[in-house]
């Protein structure tokens, strides 16, 4: 082998070795932190519109930060109540539950009932029916002659 190439051999093999060497400086560390959200924020409740609810705000996570999400109005559901989104403790991590829509217990129906048509409903025509209630054929008409 010429003394070049073991020169070279030589100095690549250091370098891998340096390499290697500095590799664990620098690796990332990463650690997960199980912290509650903050507070919910106060926020102005705006006049609602008719068949409309309010979904208030929540925190949501966004990479390795909560970020508030501003409340809304939603369309409203008869018989139903909206539950918020909310986090839950489970040991010690959190966990964020979706808001939802969830039966009312307490919500009765009200039928409306539809006004009944006359028995005997003449479409409109007036006094043109040549029949009475009981069916009965009533006066004569221009054209019975």
């Amino acid at each position: 082998m010429k003394p070049s190439l073991k020169v070279r051999h030589l100095v690549l093999s250091v370098l891998v070795a340096a390499s290697a060497a500095a590799l664990p400086a620098m690796a990332q560390i990463s650690f997960n932190i199980n912290l509650a959200p903050p507070a919910p924020l106060v926020e102005a409740r705006p006049v609602i519109a008719p068949g409309y609810v309010w979904a208030p705000g929540y925190w949501t996570v966004n990479g390795d930060r909560h970020v508030w999400v501003r409340g809304r109005s939603i369309v409203q559901r008869q018989g139903y109540v909206w539950s918020p989104d909310r986090w839950e403790q489970r040991g010690t991590v959190y966990v964020r539950q979706p808001g939802n829509w969830q039966r009312d217990v307490h919500y009765k129906a009200v039928k409306v009932e539809k006004p009944k048509k006359p028995k005997h409903w003449n479409n409109g025509h007036g006094n043109k029916n040549k029949h009475d209630d009981n069916g009965k054929r009533r006066g004569k008409d221009k054209h019975d002659d």
